[in-house]
């Protein structure tokens, strides 16, 4: 197998195959293919292997591309952002985020993966439901902008805005923190709570989650401009107090702007 990434923050990923080789995909990520290629569309092993990917925010049906000659297969993300390819050893795992599998070999496994802190669950923006993915094989992710990889060493902190996560190695330890200074909380927009990140391990942060991107266009639509004095100073209390609800409910800092 041979892979080819294409674009900026628009990217394609195109794929060569010998025959029998093949990958899968969450359904509606092809973008074209050759006529070598053969499409099976499946639950994945069952009602309920469609129902955790459902959960974890992928679809319930996936779709095997096999090359019964010498095959080519392509596939885009819906939103702009970057493609990660990672290749994986046997019973090497990596956890990700929601929605971020894009496609792998076949050799790849795609399950759940729970948040082990109750806190993170609640708190961490997230829930408690997270995608695990374990090889042999290479893996493509789909992260949301630009990505930013970091290696923490044992015990090395990183404070994250949840949404910031992209995927992480299993040993890194997901947790939450409140933001220490009341005007911080209230007015620094950030929420109650920022994810921490402990080593030791490998982590992906990616720039522009998509809930804050669609919530900044949302701002743009018709009907969504606020005008005069009263609409701003109740907008500025809105805020204030959406910063607190934000922090507890895990929404993204943009939420209260909406």
């Amino acid at each position: 197998m041979r892979f080819t990434l294409s674009g900026t923050l628009m990217q394609t990923l195109a794929i060569d195959l010998m025959p029998g080789e093949g990958v899968y995909s969450q359904t509606n990520s092809m973008c074209w293919m050759n006529d070598a290629i053969e499409m099976d569309t499946h639950t994945g092993g069952g009602l309920l292997a469609g129902l955790k990917r459902s959960f974890t925010g992928g679809s319930f049906f996936i779709t095997d591309f096999t090359a019964r000659g010498n095959g080519h297969v392509a596939f885009a993300p819906r939103f702009p952002g970057t493609i990660m390819p990672v290749t994986l050893a046997p019973g090497q795992s990596l956890i990700c985020r929601k929605e971020t599998f894009l496609c792998a070999e076949k050799s790849v496994g795609l399950e759940l993966a729970w948040q082990k802190r109750l806190g993170a669950g609640f708190f961490g923006g997230e829930g408690f439901i997270l995608q695990r993915v374990t090889g042999p094989g290479i893996v493509f992710l789909d992260l949301s902008g630009e990505v930013v990889e970091k290696i923490l060493a044992p015990g090395e902190k990183l404070l994250v805005h949840a949404g910031h996560v992209g995927a992480m190695d299993p040993d890194v330890t997901f947790d939450i923190q409140m933001v220490s200074g009341f005007r911080n909380i209230l007015f620094g927009g950030e929420g109650l709570f920022l994810a921490t990140l402990t080593g030791p391990g490998r982590v992906a942060l990616q720039s522009m989650p998509i809930l804050n991107l669609a919530e900044e266009i949302s701002r743009y639509l018709p009907g969504r401009h606020d005008t005069g004095a009263e609409t701003n100073a109740a907008g500025a209390a809105v805020l204030a107090a959406g910063g607190l609800l934000g922090g507890i409910f895990g929404t993204s800092r943009n939420d209260r702007e909406t």
